[in-house]
């Protein structure tokens, strides 16, 4: 599947909630590695537990994370994933 976005740095949470609705696991974790690579991967690598070389593998796209780690990664992020029954999200109610 893996659909083309493009990260805006003046948004980059857009960024990332646009790679969750292609449901494209190698577009998420690309835009996680993407928009973690425009802050301190260092400090993120160490919040998260991993070293910084196994991170960059991990969200390169290419990598196949486990959940726990992109948990983890949007955690660090300041993000949160929250579950949403799929009738609103096709219905544009959030």
């Amino acid at each position: 599947m893996n659909q083309e976005i493009s990260l805006s740095t003046d948004d980059p949470d857009s960024y990332i909630a646009a790679a969750f609705a292609t449901d494209d696991p190698a577009s998420i974790a690309k835009a996680l590695g993407e928009v973690a690579r425009t802050r301190n991967m260092s400090k993120l690598a160490k919040d998260v537990g991993m070293n910084r070389s196994a991170l960059y593998r991990a969200l390169s796209g290419d990598g196949n994370p486990e959940f726990a780690t992109i948990l983890k990664v949007v955690k660090a992020l300041g993000l949160k994933l929250t579950p949403v029954p799929a009738a609103h999200c096709e219905s544009g109610t959030i």
